[in-house]
């Protein structure tokens, strides 16, 4: 059975995401609800438009009495009350009420309304509904209040991290279009003329705005209610396509289906297909509030290779790999909707290139034609970076963590450990390629984890240190050290030290992990927590879980993922980060990230156990949580379909339709 949009609704009243991260996109434009609104709209993006301070709102009137529409949060008659709304991927839909004596009169109304960003140009489209509860008729009309702000028209090469910068302000140049000497702001109103409601009876008004270049007009439907078609006929289709491969999820453990399919759209909402981009779709980190509109390779490929494989598939994996590497994934730490590289070299961007890759060659056996960019590329690394011996100085914090104390710098395990583990696939690729590189590799690889061991162990301490060029140490208790353990570098004793601190009041907490641990007292805070403490960014714990499942550790995995159930329950979409000792989200960071999709990733690929290898060979090895059933059903791989069946000390493999295996949890080869 396929997704459908009401499979990622989401109800408002249970959200806990700030308010101003409650956007809604449609892969072209992105827009906002004004917030305790019922009907409001503040803010507006669509590369290359930027309408960040654009405000509309639709005031009523009501036997002549204006009923506003502000989020007045006084007493008495303060207009329209907002009463709930609901997320959907193609808009949001918000209820609101009115019920006062003016003039000795009730005025009584019950109000809904739909905000939808447009899906083939820069705009949005708003639908009002108005509903006479009274037992007379009531004359009604909306009254839209426009005001533009500062319009701006910003290269697709220049959309970045942050928010584009504003324009100049639009004037009015005549009815229900402003311009500045960039953008147009043309406003469209459908339902102009006074309505008579009779008692009972209700009417709906329909509203569009939509940018265009300065002197350029629109195009516009001959309803306007088509323009919302579009939007939801689009989305569906963007759902039919990107999770026809992507596998369901049922459950009895309360919140874990909730966070599966908050995961997904998660993805689902950072993969734009706007026509003026480098590729469509073109997964973008952030960007549903109008920052983070461009592309990340660590969060991309390091956190959602698997689940992006699966969902764009194998062509649009390669495309995105040569865009990586086109864009100059060795100089740049991110690039712009057209491709082009930004900032300054990023520690994990490389790995991240490979896993991107790795993750398509395993899936779907495609991909050994990079073999020579990535050879050339990790090598580039070599001659580029200082040396330690064996090992890489990765420089400063703008290349790495950008944690907010000296800490993670210069020689350090990770990303060290990542880059022993390139070495492996660069040798896995050349041993299919038959070129006589391999050996080579592979002791390329066993020496850089030898000299982890060896250079930046600490057994006294049974955590890594850090080697600044000085001769300085550091030794910082930070979640990247569990990557180690997915890369091949750890003892049975150096796991048992790391693993040692995944406990209460260190790196667990209530609500998720600490990106560094709390009894670390040189570098914890809380002012930023996706690496500095007190919480962390969102793929973090995920991915810490999905390692845990890896190595066997499938009850302490289970205990890390399950502190993060709360997401589901409580947000639309996974936020950049968040707090670890309450389920909250610092309003001041991202409002989504395209690596909220290795919530889905751990599940799959951890505790449903699906390994599948460049060989072509499935192998499929379950670890049920210790609590309640889990199913996952319609898993592709290579012509085959498989579901896995869940429960303690218990599991069922099938295999397009017939039972592979039944009963205690065992790794099976398909």
């Amino acid at each position: 059975m396929s997704y459908q949009l009401n499979d990622f609704a989401f109800d408002l009243r249970a959200s806990l995401a700030p308010s101003n991260h409650i956007w809604v996109g449609s892969g072209y434009s992105t827009v906002a609800p004004l917030t305790n609104t019922v009907a409001g709209v503040k803010g507006l993006f669509s590369p290359p438009f930027a309408a960040r301070d654009v405000q509309l709102l639709l005031n009523i009137e009501a036997d002549g009495h204006q009923v506003s529409d502000t989020g007045n949060l006084g007493k008495g008659d303060c207009g329209l009350l907002f009463a709930g709304a609901e997320w959907r991927p193609d808009r949001i839909a918000r209820s609101g009420t009115y019920h006062y004596f003016h003039e000795d009169r009730l005025i009584s109304l019950f109000v809904s309304s739909r905000l939808v960003p447009l899906s083939d140009q820069a705009g949005f489209f708003v639908s009002i509904k108005i509903t006479n509860r009274t037992e007379r008729s009531i004359e009604v009309s909306v009254l839209p209040e426009l005001t533009p702000g500062r319009l701006n028209l910003q290269p697709l090469d220049d959309w970045d991290y942050g928010h584009p910068a504003p324009g100049e302000v639009a004037h009015l140049i005549r009815e229900g279009v402003w311009e500045n000497e960039k953008v147009r702001m043309t406003l469209y109103q459908e339902g102009q003329e006074p309505t008579l409601l009779g008692s009972g009876e209700e009417a709906e008004f329909r509203v569009g705005v939509v940018l265009t270049r300065s002197g350029e007009a629109t195009m516009t439907p001959q309803s306007l209610a088509a323009w919302e078609k579009w939007t939801e006929s689009a989305w569906q289709d963007r759902i039919d396509r990107l999770c026809a491969s992507v596998p369901r999820l049922d459950s009895d453990i309360p919140g874990l289906k909730d966070y599966y399919l908050r995961s997904l759209v998660s993805g689902l909402i950072c993969l734009w297909e706007h026509p003026g981009f480098a590729m469509q779709p073109f997964p973008v980190v952030s960007g549903i509030e109008g920052a983070g509109i461009c592309c990340y390779p660590w969060d991309t490929g390091g956190y959602a290779g698997r689940l992006l494989s699966l969902m764009i598939g194998s062509d649009s994996i390669m495309e995105l790999a040569k865009l990586m590497a086109n864009s100059g994934i060795e100089e740049h730490s991110r690039f712009s909707p057209s491709g082009v590289g930004k900032d300054v070299p990023y520690a994990y961007s490389l790995w991240s290139f490979f896993n991107l890759i790795w993750s398509n060659v395993e899936q779907h056996g495609e991909g050994l034609e990079l073999y020579g960019k990535m050879r050339k590329l990790l090598l580039s690394d070599e001659d580029r970076l200082p040396a330690w011996g064996e090992l890489l100085d990765y420089g400063q914090q703008h290349n790495l963590l950008e944690m907010r104390s000296a800490a993670h710098e210069h020689v350090i395990s990770s990303p060290n450990a990542e880059r022993a583990w390139c070495f492996d696939r660069l040798a896995d690729f050349a041993e299919r390629l038959n070129n006589g590189e391999a050996v080579a590799w592979r002791n390329k690889a066993e020496q850089i984890r030898r000299a982890i061991r060896d250079q930046l162990w600490d057994e006294e301490a049974g955590w890594f240190v850090c080697r600044y060029p000085d001769g300085h140490l550091e030794r910082v208790y930070t979640i990247q050290a569990y990557d180690t353990l997915r890369m091949g570098v750890c003892t049975k004793s150096m796991k048992t030290a790391l693993l040692s601190h995944l406990r209460e009041g260190a790196f667990l907490a209530p609500y998720g992990v600490s990106s560094i641990s709390a009894e670390d007292t040189v570098h914890y805070e809380l002012n930023d927590p996706d690496w500095s403490g007190g919480g962390s960014y969102t793929g973090e714990a995920t991915i810490l879980a999905l390692t845990l499942w890896e190595i066997g550790e499938a009850g302490l995995a289970w205990d890390v993922l399950k502190r993060l159930l709360w997401m589901g329950r409580h947000l639309p979409y996974f936020p950049q980060e968040h707090y670890c000792d309450r389920p909250a989200v610092p309003a001041h960071k991202r409002a989504n990230v395209i690596a909220g999709l290795s919530g889905a990733e751990a599940i799959l690929f951890g505790m449903a156990g699906l390994k599948p290898g460049a060989d072509g060979t499935l192998t499929v090895e379950p670890q049920p949580p210790l609590e309640g059933n889990v199913s996952i059903t319609g898993y592709p791989y290579r012509g085959r379909m498989i579901d896995v069946h869940m429960q303690p000390g218990f599991c069922k493999i099938i295999c397009d339709g017939m039972i592979i295996h039944e009963g205690l949890p065992k790794r099976c080869i398909l």
